[in-house]
């Protein structure tokens, strides 16, 4: 899991095609929402750190953002074989965070 927003987005299809679980984060290094969710972002994701997790910086002109209908910052799609299983948006705790992520994430 990274901790910086990449302005290098991966290819749409890319996103389609993995197998298993994936996140993707949109949001953007100066905005006050996607600054107060990380710790929460952080807490619920712990333990799940191999899990393949897209932070994207988003804004005008930002062609993934808009294919995924993304709105407000921060928002997190959670991805199961390339299907969108979960979304959370603005999340103010950790228990829509951890609900979503059980969504995608198959016990072992």
């Amino acid at each position: 899991m990274t901790s910086q927003y990449t302005t290098d987005e991966p290819a749409r299809e890319a996103l389609y095609d993995i197998a298993g679980p994936a996140v993707i984060e949109f949001g953007a290094p100066w905005c006050p929402w996607c600054q107060a969710a990380q710790p929460l972002i952080a807490e619920a994701f712990e333990g799940a750190q191999e899990l393949p997790y897209f932070r994207i910086e988003d804004g005008k002109g930002r062609p993934l953002g808009r294919a995924f209908r993304v709105k407000l910052w921060p928002t997190l799609i959670f991805l199961r074989d390339g299907e969108e299983v979960a979304r959370c948006v603005r999340p103010e705790s950790t228990a829509p965070l951890k609900q979503a992520l059980a969504k995608v994430v198959t016990p072992s």
